[in-house]
């Protein structure tokens, strides 16, 4: 099973302060226990939402795009994992040992962790030609890498 673990923004990630030298190095030894583990699949850090914009996709189909900065840093992302992993038990009893940047202001941040779909999450919907044609784009995508 695949999962996005999803590293929450901080008022200081928003802010645009970068982690620490020692940060630095706390993660990486973290990223690299997943490497040699062989369960990382991807793993980055994203800008501030002021360097982002939003599509919002009104019921007609109308597009709007609207330029970040975002006002609910709660609900922004900073980074993210994917991770292939047996569990979601598993994932989160590794997870809880994930360094993440701590809000100078004391206020907590979080981790959230989602399961990406598989082919059968969807149904009889998704056909088997569908999902060849996934599979077919992922291979292409693979071999740029």
């Amino acid at each position: 099973m695949q999962f996005m673990v999803i590293v929450k923004a901080t008022a200081e990630s928003e802010a645009g302060i970068m982690p620490t030298t020692e940060d630095f190095e706390t993660m990486g030894a973290f990223i690299g226990e997943l490497v040699d583990a062989g369960i990382l699949r991807g793993a980055e850090g994203l800008l501030p939402s002021s360097t982002g914009a939003r599509i919002y996709v009104e019921d007609d189909d109308e597009r709007t795009v609207v330029d970040g900065p975002f006002a609910e840093t709660t609900e922004l992302v900073a980074g993210f994992f994917l991770v292939e992993m047996d569990s979601l038990a598993e994932c989160v009893e590794l997870f809880k040992r994930c360094p993440v940047q701590r809000s100078s202001l004391g206020k907590r941040t979080h981790l959230e962790i989602r399961q990406l779909p598989r082919p059968e999450d969807f149904g009889e919907s998704f056909t088997p030609e569908q999902q060849e044609a996934v599979e077919q784009r992922r291979a292409k995508v693979a071999a740029q890498g």
